[in-house]
């Protein structure tokens, strides 16, 4: 039998993965559904529950010490419930308490999804070796989180880092937030995809709308499709540059499925950072595309969940 199993919840407002993650980082079991994200909270909570049974109908769950979860913000760690953006039902919502009766009283660890993203990149992807590092998802929503100092810094209620929800168009469009012209609201794939076809762009044949048709729009050459993730990239310049200049990181990682366009997005962003970024010691801060891909939230849930696993102090994912 397997021991120090972790089984891992990654939540998104598109998908709900869970897996049991050895101590290692082996992904050992995967089930998935999608996110009822339009549905009341307890319809999503089902589909949680479905992920779980199915996890546990594995053999190996027998093994699994502690339950990691990696959800859509804001969470709040410290009362163990979640509140993301892009799930309505779920508002002040007890999700700890709700997989900890679920998996029969296993220990639960909450953490948002950028934070979870960050444990993955610097425990075994691109921020490795870096001290001090910023890490975003850039997805449906646009999560962060922070490691300073060598140590994961997840903030009283574990939303540290949080940067989709900082402004940087002050007189820009409204955020389902409650905020105006935040990162989020620019640089999400959802809404590269808008403002391209509020632009002009239309899709192909197939009608594919999604921000990875944009990008393959870019990619061909169309200029408002180009135009659409040169602002993605300037928002994200804006906030990885404030960051930077606020906490002095050394490196801003990038996943979620946006990153997926490749220098589409990155090529720019790499030529925003230089004009954001430009005191003395800001100026050497490097971008990178994530390593640890569509994988990311699940081994950063099972990260978080370690120390509660095998009983010990926090571990500071230094490597």
């Amino acid at each position: 039998m397997q021991s120090h199993l972790v089984a891992a919840l990654d939540i998104g407002g598109t998908k709900i993965a869970g897996a049991l993650v050895d101590d290692s980082g082996r992904i050992l079991v995967r089930a998935q559904r999608p996110t009822p994200a339009r549905e009341d909270g307890e319809t999503v909570m089902r589909a949680v529950e479905a992920v779980l049974a199915e996890l546990a109908a594995s053999p190996l769950w027998a093994g699994a010490g502690a339950v990691g979860i990696g959800s859509a913000g804001p969470v709040d760690a410290s009362a163990g419930t979640v509140s993301p953006v892009n799930v309505p039902g779920w508002r002040g919502y007890p999700l700890v308490e709700r997989v900890r009766r679920a998996t029969g009283g296993l220990p639960v660890e909450l953490v948002g999804d950028g934070v979870a993203m960050t444990a993955a990149e610097h425990w075994q992807g691109a921020a490795r070796g870096y001290d001090n590092a910023l890490c975003m998802v850039v997805s449906t929503g646009v999560g962060g989180g922070l490691v300073l100092g060598g140590r994961l810094h997840t903030g009283p209620t574990g939303n540290a880092g949080h940067i989709g929800h900082i402004s940087v168009d002050l007189d820009g469009d409204p955020c389902p937030c409650g905020g105006r012209g935040c990162v989020e609201r620019i640089a999400s794939g959802p809404n590269i995809a808008r403002r391209a076809l509020e632009n002009g762009w239309r899709p192909g044949p197939d009608g594919d709308t999604t921000a990875a048709a944009v990008a393959a729009a870019a990619r061909a050459g169309d200029p408002v499709a180009t135009a659409s993730f040169e602002r993605a990239a300037r928002a994200l310049a804006a906030g990885i540059a404030a960051t930077a200049t606020l906490v002095e990181i050394d490196v801003a990682v990038i996943g979620g499925g946006v990153a997926g366009a490749g220098e589409v997005l990155f090529a720019p962003l790499r030529r925003f950072i230089r004009d954001y970024a430009t005191l003395s010691f800001v100026q050497r801060l490097t971008v990178a595309p994530a390593l640890t891909g569509t994988d990311a939230g699940l081994l950063g849930a099972a990260a978080a969940a370690t120390p509660a696993a095998r009983g010990r102090a926090p571990v500071t994912f230094s490597g």
